[in-house]
């Protein structure tokens, strides 16, 4: 070191060296794995190599809504050579259930099915087209249910998986019956498929003493952990899940990658064979759930201008046949049906409709889009009630910074920059001038039509499940300078391992080369939340 350098304090040598720093935080740094994923070297589940005797599963589906099982027959399936074994509830070793928060999730179907799709049983054989044949080839005999196929069928009849409950502040009614105007209507929000571009997918080995090595494609190693063991009967310190990336998550793989985990391992624990599931595409689809189809009932009042005296909203969430993580979502619908706007008397009520349709499962914004579109709704359909320009009506309605701030769940709303927001995105996309532009457009032009709009979105991150924010991170700092990270987060394509790798690159003022990676894994890093609830980087970057 220079005696140039050697006078300055170590604050000063810190930022000369972050100066010349190119993988701190608030740096553009590739993704980890990008050179990877570009030349297909990027390792999934479906990658790695197989394990010898290893078993491939298909799971036979029900094609009933609604039914009684009166009899399953897989002695058929024994007909196939390669088939090692066929399993229906009766030969799960531990708990039969794997429902995320509450029951209503059985591995297999017990008794009777609730949707079509839904596993009645599953074959292991030596390749995937023979588990496949001999698993059509059981006989499986029912009698049909009547079945709910529609949320508001299912809203009507108060056919639910969890209790509604209500948001209220002020008093909506009087304010209702009050108003200068009121408009009630009705909205369908539709589902929505994640298709990630790798399905659901495990693999799974035996180990000594009855545990077991998941590598699975799942947002939540700890609760496919938990899930393992308890359909094995077995405490979580018997298994172990590896996680090092995943081909899209969307949610779809924060509760419902536990299924085929649980069937590989019960299979694996009956064989004491290697066993793999991989979904194919349709099965995918028919088998896991999607993103929560609401059914809105609104009934609004309103002043001449605009200004919202009071609203009733009934959210109805179609969950689907069993509660998984409905509770939670309707939940964030309800708390986000504010958006960005003052509703001062409100009452917000949450259905969790019961169908005989997939269970549906978290999917990014986790009901909050649901909420928001319901809101925006009836922001426009008090506009056009008017006659005015919704982005009027918006703004007249938005949150205030010192008074009418507080939201219908009683939480003040602080830091509020959404005025300033919206004048400079109004003045910067010359909002004003392309709004008469399209008026006069339209005006001229019978068939083709132009919009405009300028909503606002308030989101809350992290979960709604306080004790979930939490997280772990482990690193080794080996003695030629290395360093190993590992924390509980799970890489499903955004860049957390990125990140988080930042994160401890600024800390340790090194280069972020020096950082080496490995997999999600639960005897590392131990009782992980999932990832999710736009969290990952700040629980797991804070953690490392």
């Amino acid at each position: 070191m220079s005696s140039h350098t050697e006078h300055k304090s170590q604050e000063e040598l810190a930022a000369l060296f972050r100066a010349g720093m190119t993988s701190g935080v608030g740096r553009s740094v590739k993704h980890e794995s990008a050179d990877k994923h570009v030349s297909g070297e990027a390792v999934y589940v479906d990658d790695r190599l197989e394990f010898p005797n290893q078993l491939h599963v298909y799971a036979r589906q029900s094609d009933r809504a609604h039914a009684r099982i009166l009899r399953i027959d897989t002695r058929p399936c024994y007909e196939f050579p390669g088939v090692a074994i066929a399993i229906t509830k009766d030969d799960v070793p531990g708990h039969l259930d794997i429902g995320p928060v509450v029951a209503g999730d059985p591995l297999l179907a017990d008794g009777k099915v609730e949707y079509v799709g839904q596993v009645v049983l599953a074959v292991a054989a030596d390749s995937l087209e023979t588990a496949r044949k001999a698993a059509i080839a059981a006989i499986v005999e029912y009698e049909d249910l009547e079945p709910v196929l529609d949320v508001v069928e299912a809203y009507r009849k108060k056919h639910f998986v969890l209790a509604s409950h209500t948001h209220r502040i002020g008093d909506s009614a009087s304010q209702l019956a009050s108003a200068p105007r009121r408009l009630q209507g009705t909205l369908h929000i539709g589902g929505q498929e994640h298709f990630y571009l790798e399905t659901q997918i495990s693999s799974v080995m035996p180990t000594e003493d009855g545990g077991m090595l998941v590598y699975t494609s799942t947002q939540n190693p700890t609760e496919v952990q938990k899930l393992v063991a308890e359909v094995l009967g077995v405490p979580m310190n018997k298994i172990v899940i590896d996680m090092r990336r995943m081909g899209g998550g969307f949610g779809g793989k924060e509760t419902q990658a536990a299924g085929p985990a649980c069937l590989c391992a019960v299979i694996a624990h009956l064989t004491g064979r290697p066993t793999k599931m991989r979904l194919p595409r349709m099965e995918d689809m028919s088998m896991t759930g999607k993103r929560h189809p609401f059914y809105v009932e609104y009934d609004v009042g309103f002043d001449d201008d605009g200004l919202l005296h009071g609203i009733e909203l009934d959210l109805a969430g179609n969950c689907g046949y069993s509660p998984d993580l409905s509770g939670s979502i309707v939940d964030r619908a309800m708390f986000h049906s504010d958006n960005a706007y003052f509703l001062g008397n409100a009452t917000i009520n949450g259905h969790r409709c019961k169908t005989n349709t997939a269970s549906n499962t978290a999917y990014r914004g986790f009901g909050g889009p649901q909420g928001m579109v319901a809101i925006e709704e009836v922001m426009d359909a008090v506009a056009r009630s008017l006659g005015k320009d919704p982005l009027e009506v918006r703004k007249l309605n938005y949150y205030g910074k010192t008074e009418r701030n507080v939201t219908h769940y009683h939480q003040t709303v602080e830091h509020n920059v959404i005025h300033e927001m919206t004048a400079e995105l109004e003045e910067s996309a010359e909002y004003a001038k392309r709004r008469r532009e399209i008026i006069e457009f339209n005006q001229k032009s019978p068939v083709l039509k132009k919009g405009l709009a300028m909503t606002p979105v308030k989101f809350g991150i992290s979960f709604t499940a306080t004790f979930l924010n939490q997280a772990g991170a482990l690193i080794h700092i080996y003695t030629d300078g290395s360093i190993h990270l590992n924390h509980g987060g799970t890489e499903m394509g955004q860049g957390l391992n990125t990140k988080v790798a930042q994160v401890v690159a600024e800390v340790f003022q090194v280069d972020i080369e020096r950082i080496q990676i490995t997999a999600t894994n639960t005897d590392k890093v131990p009782n992980t939340s999932p990832t999710a609830a736009s969290s990952g980087t700040d629980l797991n970057g804070m953690a490392a």
